[in-house]
Formats: C-alpha cells, sequence, structure tokens
C-alpha cells in the first residue's frame, strides 16, 4: 500500500486511497500530519453550514492569549480539578498510584460521551451525589461530565475495583447489575445516565483487549507503545496506537466519498494523560514522551464534541445560517454523520487551528523563546469558559460576543 500524506497528495489520491486511511509518517516527528486537521478541512468546505469568522478569530485569540498569560493557564492546571486522581510526583513507573492513575484516565476517556440532558436546566436532570473533591467530604451533586467522573471516585472509594479492566471487563466479577449502580443517579433525578448500555459494551471492549493484549493495563499499553517506538514515540502516534487497537476509538465517518477522521475520545485520552503526567519543570523530560521531540503536543487538534462549538459561537468565530439557530434552539436531535452535525465538528476543529495560529503570532512578537502554544490548551481553557459562562461565574469582557450563549447541539453517540 502507497502511503499518502498531505504534502504528496492530491484531493482525487486522497480520495481513492481513503480506504487504506492516510497513514501518519513515523520517519520524522516533528512533520508527522495529524488525518484529523486535513479530514476536517474537507468536511468543512463540502458542508459550507457552520463558517468560520476571521476577525472573529483575530479577536478571540488576543483574548485567549492574554486570559492564558495572566491566568497560568498550563497543562499543570489539570491537576487543580478536585475530582482530578493525580499522580504521585516525582514519577515512578513502579508506584501502584502511577497504573492506577492511567486506569482512571484510560476508563473515563473511554466513557467520555453524551452527557447532555433532555431536562437541561432542571434540577431532576441525570446527577451524580457524591463529595464536594477528594480532600472534602462535604456532599455535592454533579451534573454533564463531572457526573461520569463522580460516579467512578464513588465507587472506587466505597472499595470497587472500577478502573481496573481486568475486573470491569468481566461480566461474573462485574455483572450489568453492579455497573448500574456505580452510574446510579442522585435521589429525585427523572433520568439515569444516556447511553448505559453502550458505555457498559464499550468497558466489556476496551477492558478485554487491555486484558488480553497488554497485560490489564493501560501501562501496559503505553509500555508497548514505548518498546514499538524506542521511547521517542509522539502523542499523535499514541493517539493511531488508540484507534488501530480500541473500535470504540475510532471516531470517523464517511462523507461525500471520503473518510473524516474526528478522534474526539483518542485525542483526548492522550491529553489528558499528557497534563495529567506533566513535569513541575520544563527542564524535565516528559515521563510518557522521554524522546528528543518529546510529546509534539501540537500535533494533536481540539476535541470536536458539543460544548466547545458552543463557546466558539458565543465568541463570534463560528458563525451559524439562520436554518442551524433554529434547529438548535429547537432542541432538534442532529443525526451521528449528518451534514450540520459534521459541520459543527469539522468547523471548531479548523477554527481552534486558526485561533492557535493567531496565537503563534501573537507570542512570536512577545516572546519567541516561550514554548508554543497547542491546540490542546485552548481546547482545556475554552471548555472550562463554556461551563463558566453556562454558570453564570464568568462573563467575557474586553471582545464582542452573541448576545447569549445558543444551546450546545443534540447528538446522541459513543464518540462525543
Amino acid at each position: 500500500m502507497t502511503q499518502v500524506t498531505a504534502e504528496t497528495a492530491t484531493e482525487e489520491e486522497i480520495t481513492l486511497n481513503e480506504k487504506d486511511e492516510i497513514w501518519i509518517r513515523e520517519d520524522d516527528s516533528e512533520f508527522q500530519i495529524n488525518p484529523v486537521v486535513e479530514s476536517a478541512e474537507f468536511a468543512y468546505h463540502k458542508t459550507n453550514i457552520v463558517l468560520i469568522d476571521d476577525e472573529g478569530v483575530k479577536m478571540a485569540a488576543k483574548h485567549i492569549h492574554e486570559k492564558l498569560r495572566v491566568e497560568s493557564y498550563s497543562p499543570r492546571t489539570w491537576r487543580t480539578h478536585p475530582l482530578h486522581i493525580c499522580p504521585p510526583e516525582p514519577y515512578s513507573s513502579t508506584d501502584p498510584l502511577t497504573k492506577a492513575c492511567l486506569d482512571w484516565i484510560f476508563l473515563i476517556s473511554s466513557l467520555n460521551f453524551s452527557f447532555w440532558s433532555e431536562r437541561d436546566g432542571q434540577p431532576d436532570r441525570y446527577g451524580v451525589l457524591w463529595q464536594e473533591s477528594w480532600d472534602s467530604s462535604k456532599p455535592k451533586l454533579w451534573t454533564g461530565y463531572w457526573s461520569l467522573v463522580a460516579s467512578l471516585n464513588r465507587a472506587l472509594k466505597d472499595g470497587i475495583p472500577i478502573t481496573d479492566p481486568c475486573f470491569y471487563s468481566s461480566e461474573t466479577r462485574c455483572p450489568d447489575s453492579l455497573l448500574e449502580e456505580v452510574f446510579r443517579a442522585a435521589e429525585g433525578c427523572k433520568e439515569s445516565i444516556p447511553l448505559l448500555e453502550q458505555r457498559i459494551a464499550v468497558m466489556r471492549e476496551v477492558g478485554f483487549i487491555l486484558c488480553h493484549g497488554f497485560g490489564g493495563s493501560f501501562q501496559g499499553f503505553l509500555d508497548e507503545f514505548q518498546r514499538q517506538y524506542n521511547g521517542e514515540g509522539t502523542a499523535l502516534q499514541l493517539v493511531q496506537k488508540v484507534t488501530d487497537t480500541f473500535p470504540s476509538f475510532r471516531d470517523e465517518v464517511y462523507f461525500e466519498g471520503r473518510r473524516v477522521y474526528l478522534w474526539k475520545r483518542a485525542q483526548i485520552l492522550v491529553a489528558e494523560t499528557w497534563a495529567a503526567f506533566y513535569p513541575a519543570s520544563a527542564e524535565t523530560p516528559h515521563p510518557i514522551f522521554p524522546g528528543p521531540s518529546g510529546p509534539a503536543i501540537h500535533q494533536l487538534t481540539m476535541f470536536a464534541d458539543y460544548r466547545v462549538p458552543q463557546i466558539l459561537h458565543h465568541l463570534r468565530i463560528l458563525s451559524y445560517p439562520p436554518s442551524l439557530l433554529q434547529l438548535l434552539r429547537a432542541g432538534t436531535m442532529l443525526a451521528p454523520g449528518s451534514p450540520e452535525e459534521l459541520s459543527l465538528r469539522a468547523a471548531s476543529i479548523i477554527a481552534v487551528e486558526r485561533v492557535r495560529a493567531e496565537m503563534l503570532a501573537l507570542q512570536a512578537l512577545e516572546d519567541p523563546a516561550k514554548s508554543a502554544v497547542s491546540s490542546v490548551l485552548i481546547d482545556f481553557y475554552l471548555w472550562d469558559l463554556a461551563k463558566k459562562v453556562e454558570r453564570g461565574e464568568e462573563r467575557i469582557e474586553g471582545i464582542k460576543t452573541t448576545e447569549d450563549m445558543v444551546p450546545t447541539h443534540r447528538t446522541r453517540s459513543i464518540w462525543y
């Protein structure tokens, strides 16, 4: 099979080779091509529904650039979230807490999909009652994505080894009835966790693969990855290995005769691993990506979900036609892979790439020696910002935004 890259292939050649995939070059980590960017460009132009406002990109890039600087927002910010399990420092591959943290990140990324509620804004939507943080036992009701994290943390505290692949892959040790209990809603909720049956199927699948091919842990998977690349593998190569190995991470769709790669959960799995183990000192090599080029995290894109497009539109980076606005405000379901849904996701990917380019230009003027900003870090910031704006905890000042935030699009899918 002939390897095709963006530098050598025409659009026709890429289309013809689509069934064979666009391979990621392994010879030079600095020039690996992320097929998510190229296929998102294709989908963005082919759908031509959601558009990117160049002026909005420039204005928002300045705003985000300043916010990241003032708030000292960095990969280390990951460790400050109250529900996160943080790995021990200094890094030790033999410390059981390292393995436990990696298995926790892997399971959460495996199940990181479909948290929007039919009863959004109502107190009886699906939520999980747990504690405020690992350090505080004060009760708190967690909703959305954090309901997943809270449910798994609650199970761990109750002595259920829920993040052990050999446990959750076994229908004998971990029957469906136990998983239903793990994800149980708080008293008074009129919803259960969305797509429970699909979540259980994903857990069985990924757990089986880890137990039968990688020693029963995500750490074993990473060990094999590092052996495969002689300790010099990059974040993008790890994403490729994840999508090659686990079918439920293969977030792809055929559109207009071409495969479009979106890879939301695969990329976020790698990005969460990168952030969780990000060293305190810039002089310290990243323990998961110790090669000469490090993780090369700049090769990854944002994670195309339903929350980030919402804030991109609010920041006037994305422009929606009246017909799409009407669908969103009416809460109309968008089918996975439909032109509207694909346009929202593809446009978000390309928009964040353009914001990043603008931020790199600003950074070059201020401090060329400073480490380059990544789309991953921009995504982390935008996702947190969207939640703060929605909760009324933050107002965006200094740039023009839409009058209100349009509702997120509604798509039930295991992909995001």
